[in-house]
């Protein structure tokens, strides 16, 4: 107790004391007094105070305290030396310990300009006072980074060259050369400053410091290497450094430095110099002075000796920047980037990039620019701008709207109210009087199954017992060649016979032997052997069908082209879209079991099974016809013509009853590669075997290549781009054949565009086994194993990267070990999901509903471009009699409008839009109170052409449709432009719908997560006066999102944004809350990837999650009914009860939603930006402002117990 009492008497005697002593320098200062020995004793009583005790230094810079301004004042009046020095050594102090806040508050009172003028008037003292020109420069060099107006106060005052002396005159002396140096690195952040440092040799400068190998003045060397890092980012310093050959100085100082550092100890010394060459690689000299001085080999070899070494990672993941910035860029083998296929538009856009494609020369190359360099327009010096530092005070993200005006819905039809009558026919229910219906009692009838056709329709995940459903997958595919597209690819011929295309697409390269890829189009001219002497779909509630099916085959035509990487000429498949370099020849191998033979120019063939195949059906895949399928696949219009069904889509798909974690990234993931014997511990990356190409320019893979023991095959694969187009390359699906068991093959796909992907955070791709379907396992699994996607060495034109030069493409590479021998398998980016699956998804569903149950309607909305029919579903619950008032109830119920696929190669879109249909299609009683409470209208595919033709992004025209919600074209958006009609005759009538939600895919972040508007959290995003708290807005918007994060276990409300940004102002989103004043206006986005929190954390989605969340958003649109019309519902007071806090909590908000915009992984070697919404084009990079604004713990609403879980049977 006595301790403490004298713990507690000595603090309360040393606060008041530096009061005391800060009073009395405030004295000094006040009444000007010339009291030299009373200002040291003070100052020297202060910094004793400030060094031994941290309590006193708080409550120096606490908020409200005078001291920092005491300090600096006297610090300006004083004129004797001690007691600057005392003061100085006061400051730094102050700011060693907890130094950005503090040295914020020395800046904000001012200390900045006072430092500059004491170290311009100290200069003038010859010599100068090398203790004060130490604490002056040291102090200097820590607050510097925290005023924005540094670099320009420093030039006016002219403390660059004061600086500079000092270092020129003190080489030798180490005290005072450190904290200049650290002083100079700051000075050299503004370009201007660096600019006129390197006029007065700064660079040379800093290069008589650095040396070779030696264990003296390792601070000082590292220092330096910062230093000269900062100055040759300037553009002007760094070609005076290859102008003096200091690119090969670098690197022989960092082969010296690597050699003698055995033990490791000075790793940060050999990453200053790594960072000096990645800085003065920046420019198109140094690039070149790199590649002459044979600097790839040094660092390649460097690298690899460093792999072993798990801290040395800095200086591999270094050393491959450099290298992949220095190798020489390459063109795609292609002699165009234009897709394949062409489409002649009705009309021609006036601009845009579709204009600019059909303006385009024939003579222009539009694969590689002339330079692919962003430098060669370089001026000689920077500009000098004053106010550059202006720039980065103003807000990161100019992307989000700061118009009020324009942020505020103001409904406008846009359009005639005569024009929009043409919409009253897809509204009959608004006048349909069911007096010729024979309508159930007011008590809802048992589900009829005698009046379906196959059984009654199970919802694996939207009823309380899950069970397994019907999952038909085909997906355009836009891959190696066409194959991936639509309803091309058909085994089993129901279509006839193949139909001859001499079309040349080079949109795939293989690399390699004993594999073929075989896309649709290849089929167009070289059938496979693929036959079955019969397939039977065996179900517990079907007789066995039979279904003859047989094939013929044509071996591949041997074509010679053109030399594109190889040495040797080969035989190659020329295939519809497909490549073509000259090597070895490829076989195709036939379907599972037997070989082609390569001497027969022509073999027909029958695959003798013996017994009738028998493929083992659940019960819930009654929803998947595979003759209906291809009677839809029929009357399907593709620009390709295709004729061939791919196997997965005919057979179909169903989840498999296993779960697939998210692949965890070991240590090394994005170098794993083995490079021999499994004894061999050494790691490759994928970028050094690039490195290997060049350094080794005979050893290309484009052949075998044997590892020892081990047969590797490799094929770079090249993705076609949307018709019209020349870009989008993203989604992929193809089919590979003739493969052996035991061997490891590499895919690389080779023209990626986006920067970023979760194939780097744990996402697999897919793959469908044809021998497994016929084993019964009809599903897609996730495979692949050392999966990394990276930026490459091929060139992205500006003509294909929206004007800008420089960029490059991305490739993903994935291997693979298949299970069976001489099997058919598919690969591909997402679940697959077709134009044709969802029209006999549709036919099946009108097919099993209960009419007197179900208001079910189907209406094509419009033709596509391509004459493909774009269908529109309405269902609700058919009245509870003829009488007026359930006739009224009928005709007023609410409106739901729901979309889907806009974006082709978001098929996990049609997933969970196919979870929606099959769950209000359902005898489930809570879909039947939905049905009684809500009008469905859905558009399920707002794209059928992208879809059908195999696009990633665009339709027919070419253009992305999620950007022409604003001016939809007639004859170019047809979709668009009608659908945004029926949403303007709701308006017209008054009958806006209470939701509106667009499905959409994201390919780079997890969970499923919701985007929509609000004006209120747009403005607290920015830095308008216009404050958030003087906005009014119903927070209605936000609470679908809320009570979903509470039902639907992959649906996180952290990832939701409501943000409004001008990039997203011609969307479905902004445009139906803006015009037509739809307030719950959402975008929903579903992950590629997998779950990073709640039940399915660490685990990769699949289609019955995908599915499950379609079936959870319509129970989740009940429970907003509960909550608006309570009254309605005849239900325990309890649920009211936990419900209405759901609502209240979800409505109360203090700051805006969490405006979550970056990745939700660490960046990796390259810097990585993320769209906000469903990967739109062109990627923005978002502002890092997202975690300024979490919802308060009290808007979490039920925790984690009171959710009620869905369990995976």
């Amino acid at each position: 107790m006595n301790r403490v009492k004298m713990a507690s008497e000595k603090s309360l005697t040393n606060n008041s004391r530096i009061v005391s002593l800060l009073a009395q320098l405030e004295k000094i200062n006040a009444e000007c007094l010339v009291e030299t020995d009373t200002a040291r004793y003070v100052t020297s009583k202060i910094l004793h105070l400030a060094q031994s005790q941290e309590k006193i230094r708080k409550e120096m810079t606490a908020k409200g305290s005078t001291g920092i301004e005491t300090i600096i004042s006297t610090l300006e009046s004083t004129r004797d030396l001690q007691t600057t020095l005392n003061i100085l050594n006061i400051l730094i102090e102050l700011v060693a310990v907890s130094g950005s806040r503090r040295a914020s508050v020395l800046v904000s009172k001012g200390g900045t300009h006072i430092l500059l003028q004491l170290l311009v008037n100290a200069s003038k003292d010859s010599p100068p006072n090398e203790e004060l020109m130490v604490l002056l420069h040291s102090l200097l060099a820590k607050i510097g980074p925290k005023d924005k107006k540094f670099g320009v106060r420093a030039r006016i005052n002219g403390a660059l060259n004061i600086t500079l002396n000092v270092v020129k005159q003190n080489l030798q002396n180490q005290r005072l050369m450190l904290p200049c140096l650290q002083l100079l690195r700051v000075y050299a952040s503004n370009s201007v400053n660096a600019v006129s440092l390197g006029k007065n040799g700064v660079v040379e400068l800093v290069f008589k410091i650095i040396g070779p190998f030696s264990k003296k003045n390792t601070g000082l060397m590292k220092v330096a290497l910062d230093t000269l890092a900062a100055l040759l980012k300037s553009k002007t310093n760094a070609r005076r450094a290859v102008d003096r050959g200091y690119v090969q100085m670098l690197l022989s100082i960092y082969v010296d430095w690597h050699r003698h550092d055995s033990r490791h100890r000075h790793m940060l010394i050999r990453k200053g110099i790594l960072q000096c060459i990645k800085s003065v690689t920046s420019i198109k000299l140094g690039r070149k002075a790199f590649l002459d001085v044979n600097g790839m080999k040094i660092l390649y070899n460097t690298s690899q000796e460093c792999l072993a070494v798990r801290t040395l990672d800095p200086l591999v993941n270094t050393s491959s920047l450099i290298m992949r910035k220095c190798y020489p860029k390459n063109r795609l083998p292609l002699p165009t980037i234009k897709s394949a296929f062409h489409f002649q538009l009705p009309v021609i856009p006036v601009n845009g990039p579709v204009a600019q494609l059909y303006n385009l020369p024939p003579e222009v190359d539009d694969v590689v620019d002339e330079s692919d360099d962003n430098d060669d327009t370089e001026t000689e010096s920077e500009i000098e701008n004053d106010n550059e530092e202006d720039i980065d005070q103003l807000f990161k993200n100019d992307d989000i709207e700061t118009d009020i005006n324009k942020l505020k819905p103001k409904q406008e039809l846009g359009r005639p109210i005569e024009d929009l009558k043409m919409y009253e026919q897809f509204f009959p229910e608004l006048i349909e009087d069911f007096q010729e219906c024979d309508l159930v009692s007011k008590e809802p009838k048992p589900f009829s199954t005698n009046i379906t056709l196959g059984g009654p329709i199970v919802v694996p995940t939207a009823g309380e017992e899950p069970s397994l459903a019907t999952h038909t997958i085909e997906i355009p595919m836009k891959g190696s060649h066409p194959l991936q597209a639509e309803d091309c690819k058909k085994r089993p011929i129901f279509l006839g016979l193949v139909q001859s295309d001499s079309n040349l697409d080079n949109s795939l390269q293989l690399q390699g032997d004993h594999m073929k890829l075989l896309s649709s189009c290849q089929c167009l001219n070289h059938e496979i052997v693929k036959d079955f002497d019969r397939i039977t779909l065996k179900n517990a509630s079907r007789n066995e069908q039979s279904y003859n099916t047989r094939a013929m085959t044509k071996k591949e035509c041997k074509t010679s082209l053109s030399e594109v990487t190889c040495n040797k000429p080969f035989q190659h498949v020329s295939s519809c879209g497909s490549v073509l370099c000259e090597g070895r020849s490829v076989q195709l191998g036939k379907l599972c079991c037997t070989g082609a033979d390569p001497e027969e120019e022509e073999i027909s063939c029958s695959i003798s099974l013996g017994e009738p195949v028998i493929l083992e059906v659940p019960e819930a895949l009654h929803l998947h016809d595979p003759e209906l399928y291809i009677e839809v696949v029929k009357n399907t219009k593709s620009v390709p013509e295709y004729s061939e069904v791919a196997y997965p889509d005919y057979f179909g798909h169903i989840p498999p009853p296993f779960k697939e974690p998210i692949l965890e990234r070991p240590y090394g993931v994005q170098r794993k590669k083995r490079m021999a014997a499994s004894h061999m511990r050494t790691l490759m990356t994928k970028i050094a075997q690039d490195i290997e190409r060049l350094i080794h320019p005979n050893d290309i893979i484009d052949r075998v290549v044997y590892d020892l023991d081990n047969l590797r095959n490799e094929y770079d694969l090249i993705l076609n781009s949307d018709i019209n187009s020349n870009h989008y390359h993203q989604w992929f699906y193809f089919e590979v054949s003739g493969m052996r068991t035991g061997i490891v093959y590499r895919f690389n796909i080779i023209n990626c565009e986006k920067s970023n992907s979760q194939f780097n955070y744990g996402m697999q791709p897919l793959m469908y086994s044809v021998q497994d379907a016929l084993n019964g396992r009809p599903w897609w699994i996730r495979v692949g194993t050392d999966i990394c996607y990276y930026k490459n060495h091929f060139s992205r034109s500006s003509i294909a990267a929206g004007g800008q030069k420089g960029k490059s493409y991305y490739t993903i590479t994935f291997t693979v070990c298949f299970p069976h021998k001489e099997d058919v398998c598919y690969f591909a980016y997402h679940y697959p999901y077709t134009y044709s699956a969802l029209m006999m998804h549709l036919q099946k569903l009108e097919s099993t509903h209960n009419p007197q149950q179900i208001y079910f309607r189907q209406d094509v909305l419009c033709e596509t471009l391509s004459g493909n029919g774009c269908p529109i579903v309405t269902i609700t619950a058919m009245p509870e009699s003829k009488y007026y008032e359930h006739i009224c109830q009928f005709r007023n119920r609410p409106y739901i409008f729901l979309s889907a696929r806009v974006h082709p190669g978001e098929t996990n879109a049609s997933w969970v839009m196919k979870g929606t249909l099959e769950y209000l299609m359902s005898n489930n009683p809570a879909a039947q109170s939905l049905r009684e409470s809500y009008i469905f209208k859905i558009v399920p595919m707002l794209n059928p052409d992208g879809v059908i033709n195999g696009n990633h992004r665009c339709s027919l025209s070419g253009e992305d449709l999620n950007r022409q919600w604003q001016n939809p074209n007639l004859d170019l958006h047809p979709t668009i432009y009608h659908a945004k009609g029926l949403l303007q005759y709701l308006a017209a009538i008054k009958r806006l719908p209470l939701v509106f939600c667009d499905y959409h895919g994201h390919s780079r972040k997890k969970n499923v997560f919701m985007y929509g508007c609000s004006i209120k959290e747009t403005m607290w995003h920015t830095n308008v006066s216009a404050a958030s708290c003087d906005l009014v807005e119903d927070l209605g918007y936000r609470t679908l999102p809320k009570i979903l994060s509470h039902t639907a276990p992959a649906f996180c409300m952290n990832s939701c944004s409501f943000v409004v940004e001008k990039s997203k102002e011609s969307t479905a989103r902004v445009v139906v809350w803006r015009e037509i004043g739809v307030q719950r206006s959402y975008t929903m986005e579903s992950t590629l990837c997998g779950c990073d929190q709640g039940k399915y954390k660490g685990l990769q989605i699949g289609t019955r999650e995908l599915e499950e969340m379609g079936a959870k958003f319509c129970s989740g649109l009940l429970r907003l009914k509960r909550l608006t019309s309570p009254l309605e519902y005849n239900l325990p007071s309890t649920v009211f009860d936990i419900e209405s806090d759901l609502i209240e909590s979800s409505c109360k908000v203090t700051s805006p939603t969490t405006y979550v915009l970056e990745e939700d992984e660490p960046r990796f070697l390259e810097e990585v930006d993320y769209s906000a919404e469903s990967n739109d084009e062109p990627d923005i990079d978002l502002a890092n402002n997202a975690g300024d604004y979490e919802p308060s713990l009290q808007e979490d609403g039920l925790s984690d117990s009171e959710i009620t879980r869905t369990h995976l049977p």
